[in-house]
């Protein structure tokens, strides 16, 4: 699976660790910054992110900063974008199975790695349910 990144200053230590491990799970992943940790501005990387996934890019597009919020209202802004934010397994899992989710936002100041970890293996390996979740889905977009 082809996976985008992206972080601002207070998840680019936890992106580092997401990275690592989908790679080890054999999926090809782009990050998209920030690439240290000097305080940095996270709509500068969740913009290119949820673009490119938007336009399928990617499959799936995973972000984090301090509490998730900030980075995933950012992803939300594109019409094709939907940005779930994930401080659970179980929250994750039906992100994909009820709302189709393609970003997962990860609050990294709240989350352990190995807890994040989890999450992004859920996210991954979770499909969509369709059926009643996909006409949700259809009245999200606004025009």
């Amino acid at each position: 699976m082809k996976i985008a990144l992206a972080s601002d200053h207070a998840g680019f230590d936890l992106k580092k660790e997401v990275k690592s491990y989908l790679e080890s799970r054999g999926h090809l992943v782009h990050d998209f910054g920030p690439f240290n940790a000097e305080s940095c501005d996270y709509p500068d990387f969740a913009h290119p992110l949820a673009a490119a996934v938007e336009k399928l890019e990617y499959e799936l597009g995973i972000t984090m900063c301090g509490s998730g919020n900030g980075i995933n209202i950012t992803a939300n802004k594109y019409r094709g974008i939907r940005s779930a934010l994930c401080w659970r397994v179980d929250i994750a899992e039906l992100a994909r199975q009820h709302n189709d989710a393609n970003v997962c936002a990860l609050p990294a100041r709240f989350l352990r790695t190995d807890e994040a970890l989890a999450i992004v293996d859920a996210f991954v390996n979770t499909g969509f349910e369709g059926g009643r979740h996909q006409r949700r889905i259809d009245k999200i977009p606004v025009n």
